[in-house]
């Protein structure tokens, strides 16, 4: 396959050598090529220049009849987002909440009237694998029509050793189907269920001693997650989880900060892959992680629908020289949304990131933030064939109009599929 004739080919390649996620200045580098090409071979990258260039190359002059070619129009063309924090396996919306949210009621207030994420428990527990599967690549294929082409994908709503290994099964499911690509996350650690209230201990061994090592045996998640919050679990529950993870060869990530402030700098002993939400990050922890790889993973969308005036403070955290990445937090309680273009925006008008460095965070650091930044992220030689085609000429309109969707068609491993809407491609 060879895209030509790209209005803006955003490469977001790296300097030689760079062995780390974008930090400060170099978030806004996008590495911009005008009437640019890119030749996709195996599912791989292979190539990446001008078109001029590109037409004139002996090996695709020989080959030619057997090159899928794409006249681009002028358009611009980016590495496929990375959406490296979702909830996708739940069966329900949560309407109840979303209505109690509007007259008032806080996020505790919710959880304790029985909504909140307790809520979504039941419909996991008695929805069989095979329809969680089916919701997770429905929601993957919305996700792949506005651009995204990598999710991480967590559990959470199972809270019951059997409910959450059906969980991550879903995802596997979902994943052998979808031409994307998917790391699971076991996010047992989400809340202490009912029947353990009063007993968070032994919900904790739980995790430790039966979740974690049958989903590490059974190869099914890369990632444990712990919900490290006022109301969730403590960030010494959140140790006694991570060294269970470590000594089952498993990356560690946390939710943190979101409700309330949580010391950071003890849990970077165990060099977890990020840290998410961050709206209450301790000021003292902030150059603690300026020095580390551990990517602070932003979610806005979840503070634009639990309509909050506060918003994780990117550009203290950008300016201090912390990692910062994008996702979406889509979930049925507060963040019911496939959209990266829309979760860009947001990060531009309430965070004030520039467009250069909202698409930076979506794309390479998100892959930093699960630990793929080898294969995904960027358009360069040796990468996957991950992109997405944008109807633009600049790329700046991709966060500017918000609430639409110009996503022409992804390409995925190397294999194209149109956004749903879209034009019939040429």
């Amino acid at each position: 396959m060879l895209l030509v004739n790209i209005g803006q080919l955003l490469t977001l390649r790296s300097p030689v050598g760079k062995t780390s996620p974008r930090r400060g200045p170099e978030l806004g580098e996008l590495g911009i090529i005008e009437d640019g090409a890119v030749l996709c071979l195996g599912g791989k990258i292979v190539s990446v220049g001008q078109t001029k260039d590109a037409l004139r190359d002996p090996w695709f002059k020989k080959n030619r009849k057997k090159v899928i070619e794409i006249d681009c129009e002028g358009q611009v063309v980016l590495p496929g987002f990375v959406d490296s924090h979702t909830h996708p396996v739940f069966v329900a919306s949560r309407l109840v909440d979303f209505e109690k949210r509007i007259s008032g009621a806080t996020y505790e207030q919710i959880a304790e009237a029985g909504g909140g994420i307790r809520s979504s428990v039941e419909g996991v527990c008695n929805a069989s694998k095979n329809l969680l599967a089916e919701k997770v690549l429905e929601t993957l294929r919305e996700m792949a029509d506005q651009g995204t082409t990598t999710v991480e994908a967590k559990s959470g709503y199972g809270l019951t050793v059997k409910s959450e290994l059906k969980s991550l099964a879903a995802i596997q499911d979902a994943a052998a189907r979808w031409p994307g690509t998917v790391v699971a996350t076991l996010l047992g650690a989400h809340v202490v269920p009912k029947e353990f209230e009063g007993r968070s201990q032994k919900y904790v061994d739980l995790i430790c001693k039966e979740m974690i090592p049958q989903a590490a045996k059974r190869k099914l998640a890369r990632f444990v997650d712990v919900f490290t919050d006022r109301g969730a679990f403590t960030a010494e529950d959140t140790e006694k989880i991570f060294e269970a993870a470590n000594k089952h060869g498993l990356g560690m990530r946390a939710h943190v900060c979101q409700l309330s402030e949580t010391v950071l700098w003890p849990l970077l002993r165990f060099n977890p892959a990020s840290f998410d939400h961050m709206d209450y990050v301790n000021e003292d922890d902030i150059p603690h992680l300026a020095k580390r790889d551990t990517v602070a993973t932003l979610v806005p969308g979840a503070n634009y629908f639990l309509g909050l005036e506060k918003f994780p403070p990117a550009r203290k955290l950008i300016d201090a020289g912390v990692p910062v990445s994008l996702a979406t937090d889509y979930n049925p309680g507060s963040s019911p949304t496939p959209s990266m273009p829309f979760v860009l925006s947001l990060a531009c008008t309430h965070m004030k990131m520039s467009p250069a460095e909202a698409i930076a965070a979506a794309t390479i650091n998100g892959a930093w933030a699960l630990r793929l930044q080898e294969r995904k992220g960027s358009i360069e030689p040796g990468k996957d064939a991950d992109l997405a085609v944008f109807e633009a000429g600049d790329y700046r309109e991709i966060p500017y109009w918000f609430a639409s969707n110009r996503c022409v068609f992804t390409v995925m491993s190397g294999t194209m599929v149109a956004s749903a809407g879209s034009a019939e491609l040429g």
